[in-house]
């Protein structure tokens, strides 16, 4: 009998490709959609129905069964609590490396299996190569798609059984796989942003679970050079959305969020991308390793966001995470994303960044 593997479907192109790929190589698929939120856009409409109405019309046309099931209560305790108090501490959470590992690979990958799946697999843009026992996650072929980013918090044994039919694929050939085949989906954007947020203006959204408290933005003098519409909102290195820009005095350069001091409500900026912008090291606040390198020191290459490119550093495993030392400065290094460590292609793992240092 054919092995059973259970597709976790979005209502995107990559999910309807990867399941199909899976079934076209011989696999029993079975389609399986998370509705993790609950709520509307304010227009009325409500993206999930639309997500769902997607995976509906893909699974149709591929002629395998589908199901949803709903997430939205784990979601709220394990992955939006902990983002608002992130935003709360003055820190740039991302909850999408949290749905991975609270959600993605924790609920939905045991209902899953409770389903009799052999395999589950996603629409993630990595590789992972099972060995002796072993799991390793790789860097997808697409280098400009590649999420293991946002997979840096998994566990080795969360990918027990796990496929990534993309890890090998190009972004445009899986479109044009999609058209080929008459796929639904094959035009649909890719989503952008924050799930839970939608189209919203994310300021808009946050005021309704954190109080906005207007406040100085004071440069490093201590001087007040503008107001912000509340602290919690920005992020360090931010230029865009300041209302500083046109001020007479100073360089006349761009203005930096350098820091928030969220004790005192205070946006520390910079005008012009000084110094203080760049910095030489981190240190994170824990560290979840995939694959655990030789040694408390070693040799790697570092994310601190989403498709920056890998940057050489040295880490040492401390008491409290692991401290990166780059090669070359990086600019605003933000406290609350990750660090995501790779030794050659492989994703040894990531750390929430607590501060950046010298």
């Amino acid at each position: 009998m054919a092995k059973r593997v259970v597709v976790g479907m979005s209502g995107g192109v990559d999910s309807a490709v990867a399941a199909a790929l899976l079934k076209e190589q011989g696999f029993d698929v079975v389609g399986l959609y998370m509705s993790n939120w609950k709520d509307t856009e304010p227009d009325g409409s409500c993206t999930g129905e639309r997500d769902w109405a997607d995976v509906e019309r893909v699974c149709g046309a591929l002629d395998i069964p589908y199901y949803s099931v709903d997430f939205s209560e784990q979601y709220m305790e394990r992955v939006f609590s902990l983002f608002v108090d992130e935003y709360r501490k003055g820190r740039t959470p991302n909850p999408d490396v949290l749905c991975n590992r609270e959600i993605k690979f924790g609920p939905f990958r045991d209902f899953a299996f409770g389903m009799g799946a052999d395999y589950i697999a996603t629409g993630h843009y990595c590789r992972i190569r099972h060995e002796e026992g072993r799991n390793y996650l790789l860097r997808a072929a697409d280098e400009n798609k590649d999420q293991t980013y946002f997979l840096n918090q998994v566990t080795e044994r969360q990918l027990d059984g796990v496929l990534f039919p993309l890890g090998d694929s190009i972004k445009n050939d899986v479109r044009a796989y999609a058209r080929a085949r008459d796929i639904p989906v094959a035009e649909k954007k890719d989503s952008t942003g924050i799930c839970f947020i939608g189209e919203r203006k994310f300021r808009e959204f946050l005021s309704r679970y954190i109080p906005m408290k207007d406040g100085d933005i004071v440069n490093e003098r201590g001087e007040a050079v503008g107001r912000h519409r509340g602290v919690f909102y920005y992020t360090v290195g931010q230029r865009r959305g300041l209302g500083i820009g046109g001020k007479s005095e100073g360089s006349g350069e761009s203005w930096f969020v350098l820091d928030k001091d969220v004790e005192r409500n205070l946006l520390i900026v910079s005008q012009g991308e000084g110094e203080r912008l760049f910095r030489g090291a981190l240190e994170t606040d824990g560290f979840n390793f995939i694959t655990r390198p030789d040694g408390d020191e070693f040799e790697c290459e570092v994310r601190i966001r989403h498709r920056q490119p890998l940057e050489k550093a040295v880490a040492r495993v401390t008491d409290g995470g692991v401290r990166i030392e780059f090669a070359r400065k990086q600019r605003a290094i933000a406290a609350g994303q990750y660090a995501v460590c790779y030794v050659g292609e492989i994703c040894i793992g990531g750390g929430v960044i607590a501060r950046a240092t010298d």
